[in-house]
């Protein structure tokens, strides 16, 4: 089968599932198990465990660093670890549960985005370090909104990306996880909603893969 062949069996496949009409917020639509348009889809698991195993490999693939922990402390201790060998100076973060509980133990300096803040001081810091929504095993995606994740700019800005999520976050696909969003926030949803893939990287020149080019180099998630 062409790349061409493949690219119009998707299409044609999607194109099968109708779309919510505009202003619609009424159940988020499951893609069904079975059905042609998962055959064109990476795998994502119906059991927790197989789930995981499918973020890890997904996110191992988008150069991610997928960290699976027993407790809260091990989240302490792999960010300390991080914190010394990159030799961070200062950090960025916003008031969060997951993020008061781990950052504040660090001893940095701090800049949180939950208040004013310089966006050149913001960019300067060594990590931004933010919650999350969800965790799609499909893709090793990352679902973050402007409410969880400190801002617009505090996922972007820094050179590196630092997620702290629960282990209950980690869902089969993107219908799973916007379900999750909508669980949680309809119907005042934030103001930005992203789908977070790896590492910011294009390879626009010459096909060669450069990281860091609209965002941070480095993604790294710690999970509990």
């Amino acid at each position: 089968m062409t790349t061409r062949e493949k690219i119009m069996g998707r299409i044609r496949a999607a194109l099968q599932v109708p779309a919510l009409r505009p202003g619609l917020h009424g159940e988020v639509p499951q893609i069904p198990a079975g059905s042609e348009v998962q055959k064109w889809l990476p795998p994502g698991g119906e059991s927790f465990v197989d789930q995981l195993k499918h973020f890890r490999l997904r996110a191992a693939e988008l150069t991610a660093d997928f960290q699976m922990f027993d407790s809260v402390d091990e989240v302490k201790l792999a960010l300390a670890k991080i914190a010394n060998t990159e030799q961070w100076q200062r950090i960025a973060t916003h008031r969060g549960e997951l993020t008061e509980t781990v950052v504040n133990e660090l001893g940095l300096p701090v800049l949180t985005t939950t208040v004013g803040y310089d966006v050149s001081e913001l960019e300067a810091c060594g990590a931004g370090i933010t919650e999350c929504d969800a965790l799609i095993a499909q893709t090793g995606s990352l679902i973050v909104t402007s409410r969880d994740a400190g801002g617009r700019a505090l996922s972007v800005l820094p050179p590196h990306h630092v997620v702290l999520a629960r282990r209950g976050q980690i869902v089969r696909d993107l219908s799973a996880g916007f379900a999750l969003v909508q669980k949680k926030y309809a119907p005042k949803y934030p103001s930005m909603i992203s789908v977070v893939t790896g590492p910011s990287r294009t390879g626009d020149i010459e096909r060669i893969l450069v990281l860091g080019a609209h965002g941070p180099k480095k993604l790294t998630i710690l999970c509990y």
